[in-house]
This record gives structure tokens, C-alpha cells and sequence, in this order.
């Protein structure tokens, strides 16, 4: 049978997204379905049921699933991963909850720390010690270590992570704990700091190597039960995952190494902004990415989203730097907000309106869902304003209440206010515009960005019913909504190439560097990608590889990413890396660099295979008017409710033009163009709306 078909599948917080595209044609279809928290899975499946049956095909015909996923984060905050035990040097036993000298809060006498994965009573120290440069000081004593084993079956431990000092330099020390320990305990998961993150700085790579073993088991399962349910569904599809740093992986990968899929899903949102940037011919964007439970925002610049190498998960504070578990992996950078269409309204201590963080998710969902939830969300405050249809959610397939999302409004803002339903519901909407054009421009800020240059691009489910104001209060004048923009983020799973990133700490002055060294440690990165990829299916020839270095000022604390050349390195490399160094430097703090050395800590592979081919195009719909009726719309600048033409989104053609304000709608989501809105319509069916 002809295996067409690519399949994209996002999980979000309340709803499952999925496309189905087929390769030959660029047709595709979409499918959206509340997610099933319990077990994600039984959402996925849905999805995929209803988009085989839009497509009008069998699952025999699904050649590749590419999968995006919260269940890491979900399971770390949550903390339902395995019981999880550390294996560290001695005298180390406490790193991870000493953490680093720096607070969050500096005046909160109170301040609470993210508490490690691995309490104490379950970290243990071995006797063994490696010295900066990997030269063994104190060697491994098996029996030790087999006398841990039985301690450690006798606390009942399902993980165990092990990081030993300098391991990252010689990881010989690990292995052979690692041995004795898969020996004495079999099917407990084992996780090594040296291969999970080979990175210096202890702290950052004990965390993410606990966070990995962690939730191993919760991912095996999770895979096995996907793989099972496609394969029950008579598909003989391969499955690839997403990464946290936009490449996908295979399952066997994502198995190995679950917590590169942290940031799997807002991952790909910033790839399907990138990939409509490129294909329209504006490289750079800032990609509003706004769902059910939260809102991202990421910079695109020339065509690419950047990359982080830490991040942070299970924050105590959700929104304050510093306040959660450090994971050192490659990540595409963005900031969230708790602002999604079912993030929580309610009144602070201080008689304040506050949106999230909390969230109604999909169970029990804002107060409009009717599925039990009471309390006011930003869905219900933007269905009172007229911006949503009651009975074209979801193309009518879920009946929306403005009844019961005036009520929950009344009773829980309204009222103890002393304002008026509708005052209640502005207040909401515009305060999660501002509270989302903040983090944007303090975003574009820290990367030294002008937010104003950067045209906006719109997608989730609520993206582009907020997407006017946000750009209103960022001074920016252009916004794109593409095509199908409710499930936007499933197109970037379709837009990601096969790609393994690899880094080995060997710090060095840049005077000072020993390029021998250096050459050996890129080769050994690049062939072992190299060996994954062709593993994968990928031709050599078509394999790509990108290196950096994570270089900073002597004396620094962090490092800011440089690129370096390929090829042999050898002295005649230092004034090129130099150059390099110096132009990021000034692009990051508009200044020239200080006259004092300069030094590396860390050297980076990134061995991708070629992007996949994608040209969606959109099925044609029977003739019908563009323009499919007319409602009240609240805009306050036109003195409250004021008629506004809604459009019907599959019935724009390119070339097709109106102005605001206007409402168009399309099934998985809607699209308020203000009243100093333009809207016209590319030939990409991309909606581009310029504020005059």
C-alpha cells in the first residue's frame, strides 16, 4: 500500500492537536480533541481516528508520526516519577540541594528552593575521586559498591542516577558503578551524568541526569502504548519524537534520553513559525504561540528560532528565574506565560483582577465548557466579548455556555468589584494582553532586540484572538495568522529534521587552546551523530553539522554561544574565533568586547539531517460567501459593542482583503482584527493583518 500519509500530534495542556499530510499531494487535514490527562494516549488516538477519517484514508497509509509531548514536565512537577536514588562522590552527597549561591528573592527570609528529585535519605556517596583533568586520584572499589547495591534494593529504589566529579571528562568511573549496579538490580533504570549531559558544572548535570532516570519508565510506557495503538489501528508507521532543541529523534533515543523532551511541544510551535517565515520571506518573527494553558513566545531570526543550552522545570515561583530544577540540554528559547484561554481569573489579596497561573485545563475546563468547571478563565471573558462563537467552537462540534461564562464572571469578579459583567470580561482579556506583551518585550530585550521590528506570528487555539492587542500595546504593525493556526504547532513537527546535538566540556583560554584536543573531541561528537543519523535512515551526503562553543570573558560567570568554523582547527583558527566571539558579543550587549582574554568551557556538535519537504496545500471548499454574517463585538474603542462582519476562513482566497474590525473564523480557531486593522489574505492563505 502507498504510505503517504505524515502525521504531526501535539499534546497540550487542554486540547490534542494533529495534522494528517499527504506527501504527494500537500493535502492535509486537522483534528482537534480535548486531552485526556489520565493517560494521553487514549487523546491521541482519538485525534488520529478523526483525522484518518477527514483524510478518508486507512492507517496503513501513515508512513512517519512525529509527536510532541508534556508528559516529561507533567511528571517532574507533578512528581510521579520513579523512586530515584543518587549516586555521587563523597563529599558531594548535599550538592544538589546547596545548589548555587545565588537567590532568587534576595529579601524573602521565607524563600523556598526546588527540591531535589532525590531526598537525602536516598543519596549516597562512593569512595572514588577523579581530579579536573580526568586523571584518576581515588579509584572505584567494587565491593563498596556492591554492598550500595544491596542498600539500595533493600530502600526499594526503581532509579538510580550517578554523578561523580569530573566525570565529564572521563566517565570511566560511572561505567564501571553503572555495571555492577545493572548486575545486582536488575530492571532498575540507571543513568549516567556522562552521557546524559557531559557538561562541566555539577550541580546543573546532577539535576538533569536525576530528572532523566526520573521519568524513564513513565516514558517507556507511554511510547509502548502509542507505538501499540498505532499498531492496533493496523498502521505500521514509524514513530519520531520532537526535541526539546527542534530536531526529532527516534524512540529508542526518547527512551534513553527522556528529558531532551521537556520542551517537545512549545518546540515545535516556534518551528512552524520559522517554517511560515521562511516560506513567505520574513526570516524574522516573534512567534505567539497561545493555547489552552499557557503562552509562549520565541524570537525567530533569520529563519531560525534560538537556542538555549538550560532551562528550568518545576519552578516554586512560576514565573522567577531561578526557582527551578536546572536541566542542561539544548533547548529552542522561549519564555511562558500562564496565560492561556483556560488560565484562571480571580481577585488577589490586595482587590487586584490576576490571570493564572492556575489553569481549568481540559477537566474541569473553563465555566463555558459545561464539564465543571466554575470558575472564570480568559475563554470565558473572550466569549462574553462577542470574540468567540457560542455554536462555533470547534466548527460547532462542542457547544460553548456565554451564559454560564457570565455567571462564573458575576459571581467571582463582577460583583465583588462592583463592576459590570462586561467591564469584568475587558478587564480579564486586556490584562492578559499586557501581561503577555511584557514578557515579549522583556524577552527581546535580554537578547538585545527591538520587539517593534519583529512582525507577529499568531497561532493556538487563542493566539489569534489576542494577537491584535498584544501588537497594539508592542508597537508592532504587521501580525500573521497562518492557515489552521488552533493546531499551528503540528506543522512544526512536520518541519524538523532528524538532528542529535552533542557537547564535551574541555575548558581553555583561547590563547591557550590545544587544537589537537579540540579536533578530537569534534570528531568523536560528529561521528557519533553521524552513526545515529545513517542508524535513522539518513544518506551521509545529506548529513549537516554545526559546531559552537559556549565561550564568556576570563572570570565570567556564563557564557554567551559561538559559532565555529568546520574543518581541521589549528592556530590559524584562534583570529577567526576571536572575530566570531566578538561580533555576538556585540549583537547580544551593543559594545565592543573589553580588552582581557578570552576563555572556552564548552565545545558543541549539532548533526542534523536535510529538513523534510513540506508544501501544504489547503483542499478546495464548495463556493460560498466570504462574508457569513454579522454579531456585536466588543471594542471599547468604538464605544463597546459594535456590529462586525464575520468571515468565513475557508471560503478567503489569496488576494482577498478587508478591513477592521472583523472576526474570522475557522474551526480550530478565531482571529480579531481590531478597528485600525488591514487585513489581506497571501498566497500562502496566510491572514496578514497591518496596523495603520
Amino acid at each position: 500500500m502507498d504510505r503517504r500519509l505524515r502525521v504531526g500530534i501535539d499534546i497540550g495542556g487542554t486540547f490534542t492537536d494533529l495534522i494528517v499530510v499527504d506527501d504527494r499531494t500537500g493535502t492535509f487535514w486537522v483534528a482537534k480533541t480535548l486531552t485526556t490527562p489520565d493517560d494521553p494516549a487514549v487523546g491521541v488516538r482519538r485525534a488520529l481516528i478523526q483525522g484518518l477519517e477527514l483524510a478518508g484514508s486507512p492507517a496503513e497509509q501513515i508512513q512517519a508520526v512525529i509527536h510532541g509531548t508534556t508528559l516529561v514536565t507533567n511528571a517532574i512537577i507533578e512528581r510521579k516519577g520513579d523512586k530515584t536514588a543518587l549516586v555521587t562522590t563523597k563529599g558531594f552527597r548535599d550538592a544538589i540541594e546547596i545548589a548555587r549561591e545565588h537567590r532568587f528573592d534576595m529579601y524573602d527570609i521565607f524563600i523556598e528552593r526546588p527540591k531535589p528529585i532525590a531526598p537525602r535519605r536516598l543519596r549516597f556517596e562512593i569512595d572514588e575521586r577523579l581530579l579536573a583533568d580526568g586523571t584518576v586520584y581515588r579509584p572505584v572499589d567494587p565491593a563498596e559498591v556492591e554492598a550500595l547495591a544491596e542498600r539500595l534494593r533493600r530502600e526499594g529504589v526503581e532509579a538510580v542516577a550517578i554523578c561523580f566529579l569530573h566525570s565529564y571528562r572521563n566517565p570511566e568511573h560511572e561505567r564501571q558503578v553503572a555495571a555492577i549496579l545493572a548486575e545486582r538490580l536488575p530492571g532498575v533504570r540507571i543513568s549516567l551524568s556522562s552521557e546524559v549531559v557531559g557538561e562541566i558544572r555539577e550541580y546543573e548535570r546532577t539535576s538533569t541526569t536525576l530528572a532523566n532516570v526520573y521519568v524513564q519508565r513513565i516514558v517507556e510506557g507511554y511510547l509502548d502504548r502509542l507505538q501499540r495503538s498505532l499498531t492496533e489501528l493496523g498502521s505500521r508507521a514509524r514513530l519520531l519524537i520532537m526535541l526539546s532543541s527542534g530536531g526529532i529523534c527516534t524512540v529508542e533515543t526518547a527512551r534513553r534520553f527522556p528529558v531532551r523532551l521537556i520542551e517537545s511541544g512549545p518546540a515545535a510551535g516556534a518551528l512552524a513559525a520559522a517554517y511560515t517565515g521562511r516560506l513567505v520571506g520574513t526570516p524574522n518573527l516573534l512567534a505567539f504561540d497561545m493555547g489552552g494553558t499557557t503562552a509562549k513566545v520565541c524570537l525567530i531570526d533569520n529563519g531560525r528560532p534560538m537556542i538555549t543550552t538550560e532551562f528550568e522545570v518545576d519552578r516554586v515561583y512560576r514565573f522567577k528565574k531561578g526557582s527551578g530544577l536546572p536541566i542542561k540540554a539544548s533547548s529552542i528559547e522561549m519564555i511562558e506565560i500562564g496565560a492561556g484561554g483556560g488560565s484562571i481569573a480571580h481577585i488577589d489579596q490586595f482587590g487586584l483582577i490576576k490571570v493564572g497561573p492556575d489553569s481549568a485545563g481540559s477537566q474541569p475546563g473553563p465555566a463555558c465548557y459545561g464539564l465543571g468547571g466554575t470558575r472564570p478563565t480568559v475563554t470565558d471573558a473572550d466569549l462574553v466579548l462577542g470574540y468567540l462563537d457560542p455554536d462555533f467552537f470547534l466548527g460547532g462540534e462542542m457547544h460553548i455556555s456565554r451564559e454560564a461564562a457570565e455567571e462564573a464572571i458575576e459571581r467571582e469578579i463582577a460583583r465583588p468589584l462592583g463592576m459590570s459583567v462586561i467591564e469584568a470580561a475587558w478587564s480579564i482579556h486586556q490584562l492578559v494582553n499586557e501581561n503577555m506583551a511584557s514578557a515579549a518585550r522583556i524577552h527581546a530585550v535580554e537578547h538585545g532586540k527591538d520587539v517593534r521590528a519583529y512582525p507577529l506570528f499568531a497561532s493556538g487555539g487563542a493566539g489569534p484572538v489576542h494577537a491584535y492587542r498584544v501588537a497594539e500595546i508592542l508597537g508592532v504593525r504587521q501580525i500573521l495568522c497562518p492557515f489552521a493556526a488552533g493546531v499551528g504547532s503540528t506543522i512544526g513537527f512536520l518541519a524538523a529534521p532528524l538532528a542529535f546535538d552533542f557537547v564535551r566540556s574541555a575548558y581553555a583560554r583561547l590563547d591557550q587552546v590545544d587544537w589537537d584536543t579540540i579536533n578530537a573531541l569534534y570528531a568523536e561528537m560528529e561521528g557519533e551523530g553521524r552513526t545515529l543519523l545513517a542508524a535513522s535512515g539518513v544518506p551521509e551526503d545529506q548529513v549537516t553539522v554545526t559546531r559552537t562553543a559556549d565561550m564568556r570573558l576570563l572570570g565570567q560567570a556564563h557564557e554567551i554561544s559561538v559559532p565555529i568554523p568546520l574543518g581541521v582547527l589549528g592556530p590559524q583558527s584562534e583570529a577567526e574565533v576571536l572575530r566570531a566571539f566578538e561580533t555576538v558579543y556585540r549583537d547580544l550587549y551593543k559594545r565592543a568586547r573589553p580588552g582581557v582574554p578570552i576563555e572556552i568551557m564548552s565545545w558543541r556538535v549539532l548533526v542534523s539531517g536535510p529538513e523534510p519537504e513540506l508544501r501544504l496545500r489547503r483542499q478546495e471548499q464548495s463556493g460560498g460567501a466570504r462574508q457569513k454574517g454579522e454579531r456585536p463585538v466588543y471594542f471599547p474603542e468604538l464605544g463597546g459593542f459594535h456590529p462586525t462582519p464575520i468571515y468565513d476562513r475557508y471560503q478567503l482566497r489569496p488576494g482577498d482583503c478587508f478591513d477592521g474590525p472583523a472576526v474570522v473564523e475557522e474551526r480550530e480557531s478565531t482571529v480579531v482584527v481590531g478597528p485600525r486593522g488591514h487585513a489581506t489574505v497571501d498566497e500562502h492563505l496566510n491572514l496578514v493583518i497591518r496596523l495603520e
